[in-house]
Protein backbone atom coordinates (compact mmCIF):
# COMPACT_ATOMS: atom_id res chain seq x y z
CA UNK A 1 0.00 0.00 0.00
CA UNK A 2 1.30 3.44 -0.94
CA UNK A 3 -0.18 6.71 0.26
CA UNK A 4 1.91 8.97 -1.94
CA UNK A 5 -0.93 11.23 -2.98
CA UNK A 6 -2.22 11.56 0.56
CA UNK A 7 1.28 12.56 1.51
CA UNK A 8 1.22 15.24 -1.12
CA UNK A 9 -2.13 16.52 0.03
CA UNK A 10 -0.94 16.44 3.63
CA UNK A 11 2.03 18.61 2.76
CA UNK A 12 -0.20 21.27 1.25
CA UNK A 13 -2.84 21.13 3.96
CA UNK A 14 -0.30 21.26 6.73
CA UNK A 15 1.01 24.47 5.45
CA UNK A 16 -2.25 -12.55 -21.01
CA UNK A 17 -3.89 -15.69 -22.76
CA UNK A 18 -7.54 -14.88 -23.42
CA UNK A 19 -9.84 -17.05 -21.30
CA UNK A 20 -12.42 -19.18 -23.04
CA UNK A 21 -16.06 -18.30 -22.59
CA UNK A 22 -17.66 -14.89 -22.57
CA UNK A 23 -15.59 -12.12 -21.05
CA UNK A 24 -17.12 -8.73 -20.36
CA UNK A 25 -14.18 -6.34 -20.20
CA UNK A 26 -13.94 -2.71 -19.22
CA UNK A 27 -10.68 -0.84 -19.02
CA UNK A 28 -8.76 2.25 -19.91
CA UNK A 29 -6.49 0.82 -22.56
CA UNK A 30 -7.14 -2.23 -24.67
CA UNK A 31 -3.98 -4.11 -25.68
CA UNK A 32 -5.29 -4.19 -29.25
CA UNK A 33 -4.89 -0.40 -29.32
CA UNK A 34 -1.84 -0.09 -27.09
CA UNK A 35 0.62 0.84 -29.81
CA UNK A 36 0.96 0.45 -33.59
CA UNK A 37 3.60 -2.26 -33.13
CA UNK A 38 1.29 -4.40 -31.01
CA UNK A 39 -1.26 -5.05 -33.74
CA UNK A 40 1.45 -6.36 -36.07
CA UNK A 41 2.77 -8.78 -33.46
CA UNK A 42 6.01 -6.91 -32.80
CA UNK A 43 6.74 -6.13 -29.17
CA UNK A 44 7.50 -2.47 -28.48
CA UNK A 45 11.11 -2.19 -27.34
CA UNK A 46 12.96 0.81 -25.96
CA UNK A 47 16.77 0.87 -25.95
CA UNK A 48 19.44 3.42 -24.93
CA UNK A 49 19.29 6.41 -27.26
CA UNK A 50 15.52 6.24 -27.60
CA UNK A 51 13.96 9.43 -26.17
CA UNK A 52 11.63 7.23 -24.07
CA UNK A 53 14.49 5.38 -22.40
CA UNK A 54 15.13 7.82 -19.54
CA UNK A 55 11.45 7.71 -18.58
CA UNK A 56 11.38 3.93 -18.48
CA UNK A 57 14.47 3.06 -16.47
CA UNK A 58 13.23 4.62 -13.23
CA UNK A 59 9.98 4.60 -11.29
CA UNK A 60 8.42 6.61 -8.49
CA UNK A 61 11.68 6.66 -6.48
CA UNK A 62 14.14 8.79 -8.46
CA UNK A 63 17.06 7.44 -6.39
CA UNK A 64 16.73 4.14 -8.25
CA UNK A 65 17.79 4.12 -11.90
CA UNK A 66 18.44 1.06 -14.05
CA UNK A 67 20.71 0.59 -17.04
CA UNK A 68 18.97 -2.18 -19.01
CA UNK A 69 19.88 -3.13 -22.55
CA UNK A 70 16.20 -2.98 -23.40
CA UNK A 71 12.78 -2.25 -21.97
CA UNK A 72 10.22 -4.61 -23.53
CA UNK A 73 6.52 -3.66 -23.43
CA UNK A 74 4.43 -6.76 -24.09
CA UNK A 75 0.67 -6.34 -24.41
CA UNK A 76 -0.45 -9.99 -24.21
CA UNK A 77 0.46 -13.11 -22.32
CA UNK A 78 1.88 -14.62 -25.50
CA UNK A 79 4.18 -11.64 -25.84
CA UNK A 80 5.34 -11.99 -22.23
CA UNK A 81 6.20 -15.62 -23.00
CA UNK A 82 8.26 -14.41 -25.98
CA UNK A 83 10.07 -11.77 -23.93
CA UNK A 84 10.96 -14.24 -21.19
CA UNK A 85 11.98 -16.96 -23.66
CA UNK A 86 14.28 -14.59 -25.55
CA UNK A 87 15.88 -13.41 -22.29
CA UNK A 88 16.41 -16.97 -21.05
CA UNK A 89 17.86 -18.16 -24.34
CA UNK A 90 20.25 -15.19 -24.41
CA UNK A 91 21.21 -15.63 -20.77
CA UNK A 92 19.96 -12.13 -19.89
CA UNK A 93 18.86 -11.04 -16.40
CA UNK A 94 15.15 -10.13 -16.63
CA UNK A 95 13.05 -8.16 -14.14
CA UNK A 96 9.42 -7.02 -14.25
CA UNK A 97 7.70 -3.67 -13.73
CA UNK A 98 4.00 -2.92 -13.36
CA UNK A 99 3.36 0.48 -11.77
CA UNK A 100 6.95 1.37 -10.89
CA UNK A 101 6.32 1.97 -7.18
CA UNK A 102 8.79 -0.55 -5.76
CA UNK A 103 10.61 1.32 -2.99
CA UNK A 104 13.84 -0.68 -3.36
CA UNK A 105 16.08 -1.54 -6.29
CA UNK A 106 14.39 -4.83 -7.18
CA UNK A 107 13.63 -3.58 -10.70
CA UNK A 108 15.80 -0.54 -11.35
CA UNK A 109 19.37 -1.69 -10.74
CA UNK A 110 22.66 -2.18 -12.58
CA UNK A 111 22.29 -5.97 -12.93
CA UNK A 112 18.95 -6.00 -14.76
CA UNK A 113 19.50 -6.36 -18.51
CA UNK A 114 15.90 -6.67 -19.67
CA UNK A 115 12.93 -4.93 -18.07
CA UNK A 116 9.56 -6.45 -18.89
CA UNK A 117 7.33 -3.38 -18.53
CA UNK A 118 3.69 -4.50 -18.20
CA UNK A 119 1.97 -1.12 -18.35
CA UNK A 120 0.28 -1.95 -21.67
CA UNK A 121 -1.37 -4.94 -19.98
CA UNK A 122 -3.97 -2.98 -18.06
CA UNK A 123 -7.41 -4.42 -18.75
CA UNK A 124 -10.00 -4.94 -16.00
CA UNK A 125 -13.19 -6.91 -16.54
CA UNK A 126 -15.42 -9.83 -15.66
CA UNK A 127 -14.84 -13.42 -16.74
CA UNK A 128 -18.17 -15.27 -16.84
CA UNK A 129 -16.58 -18.69 -17.18
CA UNK A 130 -14.49 -18.33 -14.03
CA UNK A 131 -17.15 -16.25 -12.23
CA UNK A 132 -14.40 -13.84 -11.27
CA UNK A 133 -13.12 -10.40 -12.18
CA UNK A 134 -9.83 -10.25 -14.04
CA UNK A 135 -7.16 -7.62 -13.58
CA UNK A 136 -4.02 -7.38 -15.66
CA UNK A 137 -0.82 -6.39 -13.83
CA UNK A 138 -0.39 -2.99 -15.47
CA UNK A 139 -3.81 -1.76 -14.36
CA UNK A 140 -3.48 1.01 -11.78
CA UNK A 141 -5.46 1.09 -8.57
CA UNK A 142 -7.68 3.98 -9.57
CA UNK A 143 -8.47 2.31 -12.91
CA UNK A 144 -9.41 -0.85 -11.01
CA UNK A 145 -11.57 1.00 -8.50
CA UNK A 146 -13.40 2.95 -11.19
CA UNK A 147 -13.96 -0.02 -13.48
CA UNK A 148 -15.22 -2.36 -10.77
CA UNK A 149 -17.42 0.30 -9.22
CA UNK A 150 -18.88 1.73 -12.41
CA UNK A 151 -19.40 -1.65 -14.05
CA UNK A 152 -20.64 -3.82 -11.22
CA UNK A 153 -20.87 -1.84 -7.97
CA UNK A 154 -18.01 -3.73 -6.29
CA UNK A 155 -14.49 -2.91 -5.15
CA UNK A 156 -11.32 -4.26 -3.56
CA UNK A 157 -9.80 -3.09 -0.25
CA UNK A 158 -6.62 -1.76 -1.87
CA UNK A 159 -4.23 1.10 -1.30
CA UNK A 160 -4.49 4.86 -1.48
CA UNK A 161 -2.19 5.88 -4.35
CA UNK A 162 -3.88 5.99 -7.74
CA UNK A 163 -0.87 5.05 -9.88
CA UNK A 164 0.26 1.90 -8.06
CA UNK A 165 0.12 -1.09 -10.43
CA UNK A 166 -1.81 -4.25 -9.64
CA UNK A 167 1.18 -6.48 -10.35
CA UNK A 168 3.22 -5.39 -7.36
CA UNK A 169 0.35 -4.41 -5.06
CA UNK A 170 -1.41 -7.77 -5.33
CA UNK A 171 1.85 -9.71 -5.02
CA UNK A 172 2.58 -8.46 -1.52
CA UNK A 173 -0.77 -8.04 0.20
CA UNK A 174 -2.55 -4.75 -0.44
CA UNK A 175 -3.78 -2.71 2.56
CA UNK A 176 -6.25 0.18 2.37
CA UNK A 177 -8.99 2.11 4.15
CA UNK A 178 -11.51 -0.70 3.52
CA UNK A 179 -9.25 -3.44 4.86
CA UNK A 180 -10.65 -3.48 8.39
CA UNK A 181 -14.07 -4.18 6.90
CA UNK A 182 -13.00 -6.48 4.04
CA UNK A 183 -9.46 -7.81 4.61
CA UNK A 184 -6.54 -7.15 2.29
CA UNK A 185 -6.50 -7.55 -1.48
CA UNK A 186 -4.87 -10.98 -1.55
CA UNK A 187 -7.74 -12.35 0.52
CA UNK A 188 -9.84 -11.91 -2.63
CA UNK A 189 -7.43 -13.34 -5.21
CA UNK A 190 -9.01 -16.46 -6.71
CA UNK A 191 -6.56 -17.29 -9.51
CA UNK A 192 -3.55 -16.05 -11.43
CA UNK A 193 -1.96 -16.62 -14.81
CA UNK A 194 1.83 -16.63 -14.64
CA UNK A 195 4.67 -17.11 -17.10
CA UNK A 196 7.21 -19.53 -15.66
CA UNK A 197 10.52 -21.14 -16.62
CA UNK A 198 11.09 -24.83 -15.85
CA UNK A 199 14.32 -26.68 -15.11
CA UNK A 200 15.04 -27.21 -18.82
CA UNK A 201 14.49 -23.53 -19.62
CA UNK A 202 11.08 -24.03 -21.20
CA UNK A 203 8.82 -21.00 -20.89
CA UNK A 204 5.05 -21.33 -20.58
CA UNK A 205 2.00 -19.67 -19.12
CA UNK A 206 0.08 -21.57 -16.45
CA UNK A 207 -3.05 -20.79 -14.45
CA UNK A 208 -3.22 -21.48 -10.71
CA UNK A 209 -6.40 -21.22 -8.65
CA UNK A 210 -7.36 -21.68 -5.02
CA UNK A 211 -9.62 -24.62 -5.87
CA UNK A 212 -8.82 -27.54 -3.51
CA UNK A 213 -8.25 -29.96 -6.42
CA UNK A 214 -6.01 -27.62 -8.43
CA UNK A 215 -2.51 -29.15 -8.69
CA UNK A 216 -1.15 -25.60 -9.04
CA UNK A 217 -2.84 -24.36 -5.88
CA UNK A 218 0.45 -23.88 -3.99
CA UNK A 219 1.64 -21.58 -6.77
CA UNK A 220 -1.45 -19.38 -6.36
CA UNK A 221 -0.90 -19.35 -2.60
CA UNK A 222 2.66 -18.08 -3.13
CA UNK A 223 1.74 -15.49 -5.77
CA UNK A 224 -0.88 -13.86 -3.52
CA UNK A 225 1.29 -12.43 -0.74
CA UNK A 226 4.75 -13.86 -1.42
CA UNK A 227 6.09 -10.64 -2.90
CA UNK A 228 6.90 -9.61 -6.46
CA UNK A 229 9.64 -10.89 -8.77
CA UNK A 230 9.94 -14.34 -7.21
CA UNK A 231 8.26 -17.12 -9.19
CA UNK A 232 7.48 -15.82 -12.67
CA UNK A 233 5.63 -12.97 -14.35
CA UNK A 234 1.95 -12.72 -13.50
CA UNK A 235 -0.05 -11.69 -16.56
CA UNK A 236 -3.51 -11.79 -15.04
CA UNK A 237 -5.23 -12.03 -11.68
CA UNK A 238 -8.79 -13.20 -11.10
CA UNK A 239 -10.64 -11.86 -8.07
CA UNK A 240 -13.51 -13.46 -6.18
CA UNK A 241 -14.07 -13.20 -2.44
CA UNK A 242 -13.73 -16.33 -0.36
CA UNK A 243 -17.14 -17.83 0.18
CA UNK A 244 -18.77 -15.83 -2.64
CA UNK A 245 -21.34 -17.90 -4.54
CA UNK A 246 -23.57 -17.65 -7.57
CA UNK A 247 -23.23 -15.99 -10.94
CA UNK A 248 -24.15 -12.42 -10.03
CA UNK A 249 -20.94 -10.36 -10.42
CA UNK A 250 -22.23 -7.76 -7.98
CA UNK A 251 -22.03 -10.37 -5.19
CA UNK A 252 -18.57 -11.75 -5.88
CA UNK A 253 -16.46 -8.94 -4.42
CA UNK A 254 -17.06 -6.48 -1.55
CA UNK A 255 -19.72 -3.86 -2.14
CA UNK A 256 -18.51 -0.45 -0.97
CA UNK A 257 -20.73 1.99 0.89
CA UNK A 258 -22.70 4.34 -1.32
CA UNK A 259 -21.30 7.29 0.65
CA UNK A 260 -18.52 7.84 3.18
CA UNK A 261 -17.76 10.46 5.78
CA UNK A 262 -14.33 11.62 4.60
CA UNK A 263 -12.39 13.56 7.24
CA UNK A 264 -9.05 15.35 7.37
CA UNK A 265 -7.62 16.97 10.48
CA UNK A 266 -4.37 18.70 11.45
CA UNK A 267 -3.11 19.47 14.96
CA UNK A 268 -0.35 22.06 15.55
CA UNK A 269 2.91 20.58 16.86
CA UNK A 270 3.43 23.69 18.96
CA UNK A 271 0.51 22.64 21.19
CA UNK A 272 1.74 19.08 21.72
CA UNK A 273 4.03 18.48 24.68
CA UNK A 274 6.14 15.37 25.19
CA UNK A 275 3.58 14.22 27.76
CA UNK A 276 0.79 14.84 25.26
CA UNK A 277 2.62 12.89 22.57
CA UNK A 278 3.15 10.00 24.99
CA UNK A 279 -0.50 10.03 26.00
CA UNK A 280 -1.59 10.08 22.34
CA UNK A 281 0.43 7.02 21.39
CA UNK A 282 -0.53 5.07 24.50
CA UNK A 283 -4.26 5.82 24.26
CA UNK A 284 -4.44 5.53 20.47
CA UNK A 285 -2.64 2.18 20.35
CA UNK A 286 -4.84 0.90 23.18
CA UNK A 287 -7.93 2.12 21.28
CA UNK A 288 -6.69 0.38 18.14
CA UNK A 289 -6.13 -2.86 20.03
CA UNK A 290 -9.54 -2.65 21.70
CA UNK A 291 -11.22 -2.04 18.34
CA UNK A 292 -9.40 -4.72 16.33
CA UNK A 293 -12.18 -7.30 16.67
CA UNK A 294 -15.03 -7.90 14.24
CA UNK A 295 -17.62 -6.70 16.75
CA UNK A 296 -16.09 -3.21 17.04
CA UNK A 297 -18.49 -0.36 16.30
CA UNK A 298 -15.58 1.13 14.33
CA UNK A 299 -15.03 -1.84 12.00
CA UNK A 300 -15.97 0.44 9.08
CA UNK A 301 -13.42 3.12 10.04
CA UNK A 302 -10.23 3.21 7.99
CA UNK A 303 -7.62 5.83 8.73
CA UNK A 304 -4.02 6.98 8.61
CA UNK A 305 -2.50 9.07 11.38
CA UNK A 306 0.61 10.93 10.19
CA UNK A 307 3.22 11.66 12.86
CA UNK A 308 5.07 14.30 10.87
CA UNK A 309 8.49 15.63 11.75
CA UNK A 310 8.09 18.82 13.76
CA UNK A 311 9.33 20.88 10.80
CA UNK A 312 6.01 20.15 9.05
CA UNK A 313 4.22 22.05 11.81
CA UNK A 314 1.35 19.59 12.28
CA UNK A 315 0.19 16.05 12.87
CA UNK A 316 -2.31 14.90 10.27
CA UNK A 317 -5.25 12.47 10.07
CA UNK A 318 -7.03 11.09 7.02
CA UNK A 319 -10.05 8.92 7.81
CA UNK A 320 -13.26 7.65 6.29
CA UNK A 321 -16.24 5.74 7.65
CA UNK A 322 -19.32 4.18 6.08
CA UNK A 323 -21.93 6.95 5.88
CA UNK A 324 -24.67 4.41 5.16
CA UNK A 325 -24.46 3.16 8.75
CA UNK A 326 -26.26 4.94 11.60
CA UNK A 327 -24.36 7.62 13.47
CA UNK A 328 -21.46 7.73 11.03
CA UNK A 329 -20.70 11.43 11.47
CA UNK A 330 -21.08 11.20 15.24
CA UNK A 331 -18.71 8.24 15.43
CA UNK A 332 -16.17 10.04 13.27
CA UNK A 333 -16.41 13.18 15.39
CA UNK A 334 -16.01 11.13 18.56
CA UNK A 335 -12.86 9.51 17.15
CA UNK A 336 -11.31 12.87 16.23
CA UNK A 337 -12.23 14.30 19.64
CA UNK A 338 -10.67 11.27 21.31
CA UNK A 339 -7.37 11.92 19.52
CA UNK A 340 -7.51 15.63 20.37
CA UNK A 341 -8.14 14.96 24.05
CA UNK A 342 -5.41 12.32 24.15
CA UNK A 343 -2.73 14.69 22.83
CA UNK A 344 -4.08 17.73 24.66
CA UNK A 345 -4.37 19.85 21.51
CA UNK A 346 -7.17 21.18 19.38
CA UNK A 347 -7.22 20.95 15.57
CA UNK A 348 -6.09 24.00 13.65
CA UNK A 349 -7.84 22.61 10.56
CA UNK A 350 -10.71 20.15 10.37
CA UNK A 351 -12.71 19.19 7.31
CA UNK A 352 -15.40 16.51 7.13
CA UNK A 353 -17.49 15.79 4.04
CA UNK A 354 -20.22 13.31 3.22
CA UNK A 355 -19.16 12.11 -0.24
CA UNK A 356 -20.20 9.45 -2.74
CA UNK A 357 -17.79 6.52 -2.43
CA UNK A 358 -16.11 6.87 -5.81
CA UNK A 359 -15.76 10.65 -5.53
CA UNK A 360 -14.08 10.24 -2.14
CA UNK A 361 -11.82 7.50 -3.51
CA UNK A 362 -10.80 9.54 -6.54
CA UNK A 363 -10.20 12.62 -4.43
CA UNK A 364 -8.16 10.80 -1.80
CA UNK A 365 -5.97 8.94 -4.29
CA UNK A 366 -5.20 11.91 -6.55
CA UNK A 367 -5.42 14.94 -4.24
CA UNK A 368 -2.48 17.31 -4.53
CA UNK A 369 -0.86 15.41 -7.37
CA UNK A 370 0.90 18.51 -8.70
CA UNK A 371 2.16 19.81 -5.37
CA UNK A 372 5.49 18.05 -5.59
CA UNK A 373 8.43 18.08 -7.92
CA UNK A 374 8.29 14.88 -10.00
CA UNK A 375 11.95 14.18 -9.18
CA UNK A 376 10.92 12.48 -5.95
CA UNK A 377 13.54 10.58 -3.92
CA UNK A 378 12.34 8.29 -1.14
CA UNK A 379 13.28 5.91 1.65
CA UNK A 380 10.91 3.60 3.56
CA UNK A 381 10.60 1.09 6.39
CA UNK A 382 7.67 -0.68 8.04
CA UNK A 383 6.49 -2.51 11.15
CA UNK A 384 3.40 -4.32 12.37
CA UNK A 385 2.07 -3.41 15.84
CA UNK A 386 0.41 -6.00 18.11
CA UNK A 387 0.20 -4.22 21.47
CA UNK A 388 0.22 -0.83 23.14
CA UNK A 389 3.37 1.15 22.37
CA UNK A 390 6.03 0.64 25.07
CA UNK A 391 7.40 3.80 26.62
CA UNK A 392 10.87 3.20 25.16
CA UNK A 393 9.40 3.24 21.63
CA UNK A 394 7.37 6.36 22.32
CA UNK A 395 10.46 8.12 23.67
CA UNK A 396 12.46 7.24 20.56
CA UNK A 397 9.69 8.40 18.23
CA UNK A 398 9.34 11.72 20.04
CA UNK A 399 13.10 12.27 20.14
CA UNK A 400 13.58 11.92 16.40
CA UNK A 401 10.34 13.58 15.30
CA UNK A 402 11.32 16.70 17.25
CA UNK A 403 15.04 16.80 16.37
CA UNK A 404 16.21 20.33 15.60
CA UNK A 405 19.26 19.20 13.61
CA UNK A 406 17.01 17.76 10.91
CA UNK A 407 14.48 19.57 8.75
CA UNK A 408 12.21 17.82 6.25
CA UNK A 409 8.47 18.46 6.14
CA UNK A 410 8.04 15.25 4.11
CA UNK A 411 9.43 12.88 6.74
CA UNK A 412 7.03 11.08 9.05
CA UNK A 413 5.65 7.89 10.49
CA UNK A 414 2.22 6.76 9.33
CA UNK A 415 0.06 4.71 11.67
CA UNK A 416 -2.36 2.81 9.42
CA UNK A 417 -5.46 1.13 10.79
CA UNK A 418 -5.48 -2.66 10.73
CA UNK A 419 -7.23 -5.50 12.54
CA UNK A 420 -10.85 -6.37 11.77
CA UNK A 421 -11.24 -8.77 8.85
CA UNK A 422 -7.53 -8.62 8.10
CA UNK A 423 -7.15 -10.83 11.15
CA UNK A 424 -9.96 -13.20 10.17
CA UNK A 425 -7.57 -15.45 8.24
CA UNK A 426 -4.79 -17.37 9.91
CA UNK A 427 -1.04 -16.71 9.53
CA UNK A 428 -0.60 -19.65 7.12
CA UNK A 429 -3.66 -19.06 4.94
CA UNK A 430 -1.63 -16.65 2.80
CA UNK A 431 2.11 -15.90 2.73
CA UNK A 432 1.29 -12.62 4.54
CA UNK A 433 1.37 -13.90 8.14
CA UNK A 434 0.66 -10.70 10.07
CA UNK A 435 -2.90 -11.54 11.06
CA UNK A 436 -3.04 -10.41 14.68
CA UNK A 437 -1.79 -6.82 14.44
CA UNK A 438 -3.93 -3.74 14.96
CA UNK A 439 -1.69 -1.14 13.28
CA UNK A 440 0.82 -1.03 10.45
CA UNK A 441 3.60 1.55 10.76
CA UNK A 442 5.23 3.11 7.71
CA UNK A 443 8.45 5.06 8.23
CA UNK A 444 8.86 7.41 5.28
CA UNK A 445 10.93 10.24 3.91
CA UNK A 446 10.61 12.16 0.62
CA UNK A 447 12.87 14.77 -0.88
CA UNK A 448 13.97 16.11 -4.27
CA UNK A 449 17.74 16.62 -4.39
CA UNK A 450 20.48 13.99 -4.57
CA UNK A 451 22.65 15.97 -2.17
CA UNK A 452 19.95 15.46 0.50
CA UNK A 453 20.08 11.66 0.24
CA UNK A 454 22.53 11.11 3.08
CA UNK A 455 20.71 13.26 5.66
CA UNK A 456 17.27 11.83 4.97
CA UNK A 457 18.34 8.21 4.83
CA UNK A 458 20.36 8.67 8.03
CA UNK A 459 17.41 10.20 9.89
CA UNK A 460 15.10 7.35 8.96
CA UNK A 461 17.68 4.74 9.90
CA UNK A 462 18.27 6.50 13.22
CA UNK A 463 14.64 6.56 14.25
CA UNK A 464 14.00 2.98 13.17
CA UNK A 465 17.11 1.68 14.95
CA UNK A 466 16.23 3.51 18.16
CA UNK A 467 12.55 2.53 18.23
CA UNK A 468 13.54 -1.15 17.99
CA UNK A 469 16.84 -0.91 19.88
CA UNK A 470 15.92 -3.68 22.31
CA UNK A 471 15.35 -6.15 19.44
CA UNK A 472 18.43 -5.50 17.34
CA UNK A 473 17.14 -2.48 15.42
CA UNK A 474 14.20 -4.22 13.70
CA UNK A 475 10.60 -5.07 14.74
CA UNK A 476 10.97 -8.81 15.33
CA UNK A 477 7.86 -10.97 15.81
CA UNK A 478 7.08 -10.92 19.53
CA UNK A 479 4.28 -9.74 21.83
CA UNK A 480 4.67 -6.08 20.77
CA UNK A 481 5.70 -6.11 17.10
CA UNK A 482 5.25 -8.59 14.28
CA UNK A 483 7.83 -8.02 11.58
CA UNK A 484 7.67 -6.04 8.33
CA UNK A 485 5.52 -5.63 5.21
CA UNK A 486 7.00 -6.98 1.98
CA UNK A 487 5.31 -4.28 -0.13
CA UNK A 488 7.46 -1.78 1.77
CA UNK A 489 10.70 -3.62 1.01
CA UNK A 490 13.77 -2.63 2.97
CA UNK A 491 17.23 -3.85 1.94
CA UNK A 492 18.59 -2.87 5.36
CA UNK A 493 16.81 -5.90 6.82
CA UNK A 494 19.35 -8.08 5.01
CA UNK A 495 22.34 -6.09 6.29
CA UNK A 496 23.84 -7.08 9.67
CA UNK A 497 24.93 -3.47 10.15
CA UNK A 498 21.25 -2.50 10.52
CA UNK A 499 19.62 -5.79 11.51
CA UNK A 500 21.41 -7.03 14.63
CA UNK A 501 18.48 -9.15 15.82
CA UNK A 502 19.71 -12.48 14.53
CA UNK A 503 16.33 -12.80 12.77
CA UNK A 504 16.75 -13.07 8.96
CA UNK A 505 14.92 -10.69 6.64
CA UNK A 506 12.58 -13.41 5.37
CA UNK A 507 11.38 -14.20 8.90
CA UNK A 508 10.40 -10.54 9.31
CA UNK A 509 8.37 -10.60 6.09
CA UNK A 510 6.98 -14.14 6.02
CA UNK A 511 7.63 -15.71 9.43
CA UNK A 512 7.05 -19.48 9.29
CA UNK A 513 5.74 -19.37 5.71
CA UNK A 514 9.19 -19.00 4.19
CA UNK A 515 9.95 -22.72 3.92
CA UNK A 516 6.75 -23.28 1.95
CA UNK A 517 7.59 -20.35 -0.32
CA UNK A 518 10.98 -21.92 -0.98
CA UNK A 519 9.31 -25.18 -2.03
CA UNK A 520 7.14 -23.27 -4.49
CA UNK A 521 10.24 -21.50 -5.78
CA UNK A 522 11.99 -24.84 -6.35
CA UNK A 523 8.97 -26.23 -8.19
CA UNK A 524 8.25 -23.25 -10.45
CA UNK A 525 11.52 -21.30 -10.81
CA UNK A 526 14.24 -23.93 -10.26
CA UNK A 527 16.75 -21.96 -12.36
CA UNK A 528 16.22 -18.84 -10.21
CA UNK A 529 15.45 -16.76 -13.28
CA UNK A 530 13.29 -14.33 -11.30
CA UNK A 531 15.34 -12.84 -8.51
CA UNK A 532 16.38 -9.64 -6.75
CA UNK A 533 18.14 -8.65 -3.52
CA UNK A 534 15.36 -10.04 -1.31
CA UNK A 535 13.76 -12.66 -3.54
CA UNK A 536 12.72 -16.07 -2.27
CA UNK A 537 15.80 -18.26 -2.21
CA UNK A 538 15.95 -21.80 -3.51
CA UNK A 539 16.11 -24.41 -0.71
CA UNK A 540 19.62 -25.06 0.50
CA UNK A 541 20.94 -21.60 -0.37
Amino acid sequence: MSMLNRRRFMAGAGAAVATSGTVAALGTLSPAHAAPETASGAIPTVRPGDPRYVDMVSGMNARLVGTPEAVRLPATTQQVVRVVREAVEAGKRIVVRSGGHCFEDFVFNKEAQIIADLRLMNRVGYDERRRAFFVEPGATLLDIYETLHNGWGVTIPGGGCHSVGAGGHFAGGGYGVLSRAHGIVIDHVYAAEVVTVDRKGRVRAVVATREPNDPNRDLLWALAGGGGGNFGIVTKYWLRSRGAKGNDPSRLLPRPPSRVVYTQVTWPWEQITEAGFTNLLRMYSQWSKDNASLDSEYLDLGHWLFLNHVSAGTLFLVAQIDADKPGAQQRMDAFVDFLSDAMGAQPNWRDSQNLPFMKATTYSTTGGETLNNPNLRTFHKSAFVKDVFPQRQIDALYKHLTRKDYDNTYSYIVLASAGGRINELGPRDTPAPHRDSHLVMFYESYWHRADHDEANIAWLRDIYRDVYADTGGVPVPNDVTDGCYINYPDNDLSDPEFNKSGIPWHQLYYKDNYARLQKVKAAWDPRNVFRHRQSIELPGR
